[in-house]
């Protein structure tokens, strides 16, 4: 394990057992074998079958599709949501966001993954009175939005190719990309510069821009993006403001790391 307040592989205290493993299942950020995880906390084999068949019963870890391997359940992932909606984290981020907001002009979101899409977790709204509404709480959809987008292409090539496999990409306008093969080339293209786009793929008549919130450890934590009715800006026009989205990303990173 990473933290040190353990004398010893196995001697973790018996009433934080399930915690700590529930917390090794999330740093892996794959679905992830208990085999695997007790190399890090070497603990007895029926001891670890417990705390992983508790742990799924309660909601805190799911099995995935091959029936060995676990990731966050739904407790878990709502655990993750409330701690980063805190009172103060929040206080600090809508005012990164604010300012931000006032230096771009627009809309600025910041989104999570969830299982069927992103999360909207906060927003801040541009003064224009012309507005796309998609309030705290909306889910859009991985295969046409920005910050969906931008998710996808942060994934393990494995799980990608998975996805883009079974997952069902419905055509929401004329500029959705369907096609999985396309899809995919549009991530690598999304993973090499950076930061990706939606050209009215989710929305008639909406542009969007999103960049990644990343961990100490370069994973892929939220997304910060700005969207705009693209008569007022076209994504070229996006484009130019992705130096102060790239560092009020870089804001929302180092707070959620305190």
């Amino acid at each position: 394990m990473a933290d040190d307040s353990f004398e010893s592989p196995g001697q973790i205290p018996t009433n934080l057992r399930l915690l700590v493993l529930v917390e090794e299942v999330a740093k892996a950020g794959a679905p992830v074998t208990p085999t695997k995880v007790n190399e890090v906390l070497c603990l007895p084999k029926p001891s670890l079958h417990r705390l992983f068949a508790t742990a799924e019963a309660e909601g805190f870890l799911q099995r995935d599709v091959d029936g060995r391997s676990y990731s966050p359940g739904p407790r878990a992932r709502r655990l993750a949501i409330d701690t980063i909606s805190s009172e103060r984290i929040r206080t600090v981020r809508v005012a990164i966001l604010k300012a931000l907001a006032v230096q771009v002009e627009e809309t600025c979101n910041l989104a999570i993954p969830e299982r069927e899409g992103m999360f909207y977790l906060d927003r801040v709204e541009t003064h224009w009175p012309l507005r796309i509404q998609l309030p705290i709480g909306t889910e859009v959809p991985f295969h046409c939005t920005a910050s969906g987008k931008m998710y996808l292409s942060s994934m393990r090539s494995d799980y990608l190719m998975r996805f883009l496999k079974n997952h069902r990409m419905d055509k929401l306008t004329d500029k959705t990309i369907t096609n999985p093969d396309l899809l995919k080339l549009e991530l690598e293209g999304i993973r090499a510069r950076g930061y990706a786009t939606d050209d009215e793929e989710f929305m008639e008549g909406m542009t969007a821009l999103a960049v990644p919130v990343l961990d100490s450890r370069g994973r892929l934590l939220s997304t910060l993006s700005i969207h705009a009715p693209e008569q007022r800006k076209t994504i070229n026009d996006l484009v130019m403001v992705l130096a102060p989205l790239r560092e009020a990303a870089a804001q929302l990173a180092e707070l959620l790391e305190r």
